[in-house]
């Protein structure tokens, strides 16, 4: 079994082959959010701190930040952003860029052990953000994807994961401290999607020992009542060996999926987190049992 241990200044999670599934907050991003992206630009993060607080409130084990803004100082808003969301939350972050200078800005003053996320199979980049992960002692998401691009071939992107998984190695990185993104394709477009995922998945936990997570939103891209998708796709996903996933906690069908699929793999035991959360109280009057309370009426 594989454990990868992530923290904050006050609390540590642990993502595992035999632990509860982790839930990765995706909200915290402002792609495709013209709001967000304008006011974290502009130094007003309240929706990026109403975010956080919900997502957590939710359900959320992780939350996952990303400043990426075009033409904006992604490496200072990246910071600002980590720093504000770890005054008001304990949950471990996942930092979010494409920009290894950002990343950087990030690791700086994270407190705790941090998920960077993320590095590729590209030489240039496993070079540049390794080095980052060894330095600062942060565990790290590794894509499925080199120079090539992204295969639809689901072996050779585990070639990729293997490849990484052997660099970092040679960075004194421990593989327990990597988590693959195997690459999750949108069903719409790519019909076999999901046998790939599950393919994929299955190897990586059997052969290289490694924890999995993925953009669970890609997987119903384009096509209608995302949230009942997601919901079935991550629970099959986690039959297979998925640990962890980036996804929207506001959404209670993904969440009832998950906790689901905890309960089916038997990382709820003895259904103790299902029971707490969707059984009904009993009726003022009824017993535990279910019949009426009260004692036996004599008979005159």
């Amino acid at each position: 079994m594989t454990d990868t241990f992530i923290s904050s200044a006050s609390r540590e999670l642990k993502i595992g082959f035999d632990q509860p599934f982790v839930i990765i907050g995706e909200r915290i991003n402002p792609t495709g959010r013209k709001i967000l992206a304008e006011e974290m630009k502009q130094g007003d993060y309240s929706r990026v701190e109403r975010d956080a607080l919900a997502q957590v409130a939710a359900g959320a084990h992780m939350l996952d930040v990303n400043a990426g803004i075009p033409l904006a100082d992604e490496p200072r808003i990246l910071a600002e952003a980590i720093q504000l969301v770890q005054s008001i939350t304990d949950v471990p972050l996942s930092i979010d860029s494409s920009i290894v200078g950002a990343l950087e800005a990030g690791l700086e003053v994270y407190q705790g052990k941090a998920l960077l996320n993320s590095v590729t199979g590209e030489d240039e980049r496993l070079e540049a953000v390794l080095p980052l992960v060894k330095k600062y002692g942060a565990a790290v998401v590794a894509i499925s994807n080199d120079e090539a691009g992204i295969s639809e071939n689901p072996d050779e992107r585990f070639d990729v994961a293997k490849k990484i998984v052997e660099r970092a190695a040679d960075y004194g990185i421990h593989h327990s401290d990597i988590v693959v993104d195997p690459l999750v394709m949108p069903v719409g477009a790519v019909n076999s999607a999901g046998r790939q995922v599950i393919h994929l998945v299955k190897r990586l936990r059997e052969e290289l020992k490694v924890n999995t997570t993925c953009g669970a939103s890609n997987f119903s891209f384009g096509i209608p009542n995302r949230k009942g998708m997601d919901a079935h796709f991550l629970s099959m996903a986690i039959g297979a060996g998925m640990t962890s996933a980036i996804t929207n906690p506001l959404h209670e069908e993904v969440m009832q999926g998950v906790m689901a699929a905890d309960v089916a793999m038997g990382h709820d035991v003895n259904c103790v987190r299902w029971l707490k959360k969707y059984r009904q109280p009993a009726e003022e009057g009824t017993s535990a049992r279910g019949g009426r309370s009260g004692g036996r009426r004599r008979r005159a």
